[in-house]
């Protein structure tokens, strides 16, 4: 400190005696120092001062001292020590952190830096300073200049982003600074590159067509994979950022190969090797790892992503090591859980990945499935909550879109001639579903209900499973003890996944819901349930999963349960509940704030036990029958069916029938419509969802295109020869893409130019032809009046005596004398082909031309296509 104070006077000379300067006045003193000192020795020592002093009197510098530093910044580019003090000097007062020597003052607000970076970014030239001494190659400068656009960037990113993105050359002067050998500054741009990249789509893609890809995994290699360290993780961050929610990036990293470079990041070591256990870094690396790999297979992506994605895994074998990985002993749990939910999201909705997982065997003794081991887990309640979880999303995964594995694992429950020496997946299932532990009664019942999903033959199938619930006793049907446990069970959350499973079961299945109907005491439970009238959100939920089962029940049913046909439960509703009141409470399961978070995405997200209530595929199937399910009511209570039919007299009672039979018909008409309409929104769906795949790889071709000419434009200016990648690479693809936009362009143009000359001729004949028709219809009305004028003149001469001789008739083989035409001769239409020359399809010719009169000098009309046919084939 006496250093420091000496190194003051020094600058600022001795002060007058008894007056001890207070810190806004020494700041003062040497921001004049700065402006006004001729020699760089002395400019140089007050910036050092300044640095010095910016700790402690950050808000003194920051207000009096900013726009000198920029002024140093333009002025002194020569000298790289007075730049690099000047940069600190600005780090430190945009600093987003608190300094020790700032807790004890109370004037310094918490959020000081970010105000300090908003006054600093209005002039966006600021910025640009700042980018363009990163071509320093001093390692105070660049290192204080890429710390700086660090600290900027934590406090206004968005501003930030916008300005880097519209500066030349910004993002690719930061990108060069990976190639720096200076590890400290290559791992600060790694920090920036972190900051610069999150939610900018546009800075993204730019980064990653700098080849950010390669460079990272370079990176990646030189420090040892997953063993090495915290830059490793930053390069897997860094690429994490680049690849969430950006096709295009997406897009780019499939088609380069790079997926395969992510293998040795998951090499296990060999069996018999000696195991070193997991160091937290490489735990924090791995996991990174995983989290890319779930980008890239993750359900919001466009299928045509996700399935290319998920064959390339398989492929290359990264399926095949994140199962070894699954496998493998001495794994920590938080690893296990993101491996099983990873692998899950790289085999759903692929049915060759999804047979790959069901044929993994355990290392175990006996071997076992890798399916049973995680469904063993899953029922096991001593298992951690997190893992649990992830078990059941990865077994709905396996069963995904998969009839064979759905038909696989109800097969595991019925009867078999064969005694089932091992542990199937259906019997844990169905120990689970009957378990005290009340999370395996929930895990269970979503398992099951998914392998029914929109497979109405495993429906059926699954009510031919029979238990045996004591020694000596009958069995009876699973459906049957699934309605008995949710009458006698008290757990809310058995309540719910039961509920849950009897409504997918017994949707579209007339069968499911005969069985259900004469199972004891179901009907009348459901019926209580709605009736009740507790006011708690949860009960609000089991009031409301009651009713819909209950519409199922009425909608889907077949009337061949006599005593609960559709008649005398649409009665009971509206004897016991009413139908508004039923309509209401119907609702209120969409109302529920677990239904919200679990319909916006497959995967269960749930922290704790008490979030677990609702799967995501039965929303689905409440927001697709909800709507039919309280139409179909609502409309045969208007009609007045739901009325009782004591007191009618007999006709009344015969009018009855007939609108009954009539409302039979117009059930399973809409039935029938009902599942033309699923089928032609799945047809929609998967249309839409080819649509968005053309239009994302149309961008993806477009932004590639933009940014190889912005490479080669940049290319240009730079000094030196071009890059070699430029030349033989992107350059010939960029020539090649314009190639195909200007041929598409002159196709387009060409086809424009057809129809307008289609149009005009189609115009003008159509005029043409009216007016013919139009002297045809005149001189027919001429030659009529002719005749009549000489039939006239004939009788008048045959009145007065003289003698009449009729025109003799012409002789068959006599020429007829064309007469002339009333029109000027018109050269004939040209044909006209309407598809360009390289579709391959035949040229249109037009009809042959039409003559109105036998003249040969008539124009020839042209009978031309319909306007619509034409748009058509333009």
């Amino acid at each position: 400190m006496d250093f420091f104070k000496s190194g003051l006077k020094t600058v600022l000379g001795a002060p007058e005696p008894g007056h001890q300067p207070t810190g806004a006045e020494t700041v003062e003193r040497l921001v004049d120092r700065v402006n006004n000192s001729t020699l760089l020795e002395d400019r140089r020592d007050a910036c050092r001062a300044l640095k010095a002093m910016s700790r402690t009197y950050r808000v003194e510098v920051g207000a009096l001292c900013l726009d000198t530093l920029k002024q140093v910044l333009e002025l002194d580019r020569a000298d790289n020590e007075t730049i690099n003090y000047a940069l600190d000097t600005i780090n430190n007062i945009m600093s987003p952190t608190q300094f020790e020597e700032e807790e004890d003052n109370p004037r310094v607000p918490m959020n000081i830096g970010e105000q300090f970076t908003e006054m600093f970014i209005k002039d966006h030239n600021n910025i640009q300073l700042i980018l363009d001494l990163l071509d320093e190659y001093d390692f105070r400068v660049r290192l204080s200049a890429v710390q700086l656009l660090t600290s900027l960037l934590t406090n206004r990113p968005k501003d930030i982003q916008e300005i880097i993105l519209v500066k030349p050359m910004g993002v690719s002067k930061m990108m060069d600074l990976l190639g720096d050998t200076r590890e400290v500054i290559r791992n600060e741009t790694l920090l920036l590159l972190i900051k610069l990249t999150k939610g900018n789509a546009n800075i993204q893609k730019i980064v990653a067509f700098e080849n950010a890809f390669d460079r990272l995994f370079e990176i990646v290699s030189s420090e040892g994979y997953s063993d090495g360290g915290i830059i490793v993780e930053d390069c897997l961050l860094l690429m994490l950022n680049l690849l969430k929610n950006n096709s295009s990036n997406i897009n780019f990293f499939k088609e380069g190969s790079y997926i395969q470079k992510m293998l040795p990041m998951f090499n296990t070591p060999p069996e018999g090797a000696e195991e070193e256990g997991w160091s937290p870094q490489k735990v924090s690396n791995v996991h990174c790892m995983l989290l890319i790999v779930r980008t890239l297979v993750s359900p919001s992506n466009s299928a045509q992503i996700i399935s290319n994605c998920q064959k390339i895994m398989k492929k290359v074998g990264l399926l095949d090591a994140l199962c070894n990985i699954l496998m493998s002993s001495g794994v920590p749990a938080d690893i296990l859980t993101e491996t099983i939910n990873t692998v899950g999201e790289c085999v759903r909705g692929d049915v060759a990945n999804q047979e790959f997982l069901g044929n993994v065997m355990a290392p175990s003794n006996p071997p076992r499935a890798c399916i049973v081991l995680l469904l063993m887990s899953m029922v096991n309640e001593k298992q951690p909550f997190s893992l649990r979880c992830a078990v059941l999303y990865c077994f709905e995964c396996y069963l995904y879109h998969n009839e064979t594995s759905q038909a696989s694992l109800v097969q595991t429950l019925l009867p078999s001639s064969t005694e089932m020496s091992t542990l199937t997946s259906g019997q844990l299932l169905c120990g689970g579903l009957f378990s005290s532990d009340v999370l395996s009664n929930w895990f269970s019942s979503v398992a099951l209900m998914h392998a029914l999903i929109e497979n109405p033959i495993q429906k059926e199938q699954l009510l031919r499973v029979l238990l045996a619930t004591n020694i000596g006793s009958s069995p009876v049907s699973l459906l049957h003890q699934c309605t008995l446990l949710l009458q006698q069970t008290t757990k809310l959350k058995a309540k719910v996944g039961l509920l849950m499973l009897l409504c997918q079961w017994t949707s579209h299945c007339a069968a499911a819901v005969s069985a259900f109907l004469r199972a004891p005491g179901g009907v009348a439970w459901l019926v209580a349930q709605t009736c009740a009238n507790e006011h708690d959100d949860n009960e609000f939920l089991l009031q409301g999963l009651s009713a819909f089962l209950l519409a199922i029940c009425i909608h889907f049913n077949d009337d061949s349960v006599e005593q609960y046909s559709k008649d005398s439960l649409r009665q009971l509703l509206t004897k016991r509940i009413g139908m508004e009141m039923f309509t209401s409470k119907v609702s209120e399961v969409s109302k529920h704030e677990l239904y919200n978070k679990a319909s916006k995405h497959p995967q269960l997200r749930a922290k704790i036990a008490a979030d677990v209530l609702i799967d995501y595929e039965f929303c689905r199937l409440f927001k697709v029958l909800e709507s039919v399910l309280i139409q179909s009511l609502t409309t045969t209570h208007e009609n007045g069916t739901g009325e009782p039919a004591a007191g009618r007299t007999s006709p009344e009672s015969g009018n009855l029938e007939q609108y009954k039979s009539l409302i039979r018909q117009q059930d399973a008409r809409l039935q029938e419509l009902m599942s033309q309409v699923e089928g032609l929104l799945q047809q929609n769906q998967s249309l839409q969802g080819a649509l968005n795949d053309s239009i994302a790889s149309n961008s993806h071709l477009k932004d590639e295109n933009t940014l190889l000419k912005a490479q080669v434009s940049a290319s240009k200016t730079l000094p030196g020869p071009p890059a070699p990648s430029l030349t033989s690479q992107e350059d010939p693809r960029v020539k090649e893409y314009e190639g195909k936009i200007q041929g598409l362009l002159a196709e387009v143009t060409s086809l424009k130019e057809q129809l307008r000359v289609s149009q005009e001729g189609q115009k003008t004949a159509a005029e043409e032809l009216e007016k013919v028709k139009k002297d045809q219809d005149d001189l027919l009305e001429l030659l009529a009046d002719q005749d009549m004028k000489l039939n006239e003149y004939k009788m008048r001469l045959t009145s007065l005596g003289q003698p009449v001789e009729d025109e003799p008739s012409e002789p068959p083989s006599e020429t007829i004398t064309p007469p002339v035409s009333l029109f000027p001769s018109a050269p004939t239409a040209p044909l006209v082909n309407m598809l360009p020359p390289d579709t391959g399809a035949p040229p249109i010719n037009m009809a042959p031309p039409v003559n109105m009169f036998p003249s040969s000098n008539m124009p020839q009309h042209v009978t031309r296509a319909p306007q619509d046919q034409l748009n058509e084939l333009v």
